[in-house]
């Protein structure tokens, strides 16, 4: 049986403890990328900031955006269940909710590609960048997509 189908839960009490679930889940993410977000403000006003390149720039920037991308699709969640607060409709919350998660939480990984290669271009070379940020990929793809993607796979062909 799949956990989201408790046999001893109404339709009430799981649409409850999966909105927990996904607000518990959101406070894991959120301080890393609000974290990330506040560092990436503080950089252009940084001593030596005026000597990058056009391309670290545009790096710096492609960072900057989906940082700011992400922190709104991890907070609006919340912020819909307080605006709609005790109107029944939490169902739909936790639906609305899991694609924001899920949108944020790609944001986030653009997030990280972009200032793992303006930090590894800034410090080593482009080349150790492109490098990096391949090897940061492959560790996001299969720690935050693959292992899902393989379970549901797998939960498919038990069925």
């Amino acid at each position: 049986m799949d956990e989201t189908d408790r046999e001893d839960e109404t339709p009430k009490e799981r649409a409850n403890r999966e909105l927990i679930e996904l607000l518990n889940e959101l406070r894991v993410v959120l301080p890393g990328v609000a974290v990330l977000l506040a560092f990436l403000l503080a950089v252009p006003f940084a001593n030596g900031w005026t000597r990058v390149t056009a391309f670290q720039r545009d790096v710096f920037v492609v960072a900057f955006l989906s940082t700011a991308v992400s922190v709104a699709l991890l907070t609006a969640p919340s912020s819909y269940h307080r605006l709609r607060f005790r109107q029944d409709n939490k169902e739909h919350l936790v639906k609305i909710g899991n694609r924001l998660s899920i949108a944020g939480i790609a944001a986030s990984a653009v997030s990280l590609e972009a200032v793992v290669v303006l930090v590894m271009d800034s410090v080593i070379s482009r080349g150790a960048a492109i490098a990096a940020a391949a090897g940061l990929f492959a560790v996001i793809a299969l720690l935050w997509y693959g292992l899902a993607l393989a379970a549901a796979l797998r939960d498919r062909s038990a069925r």
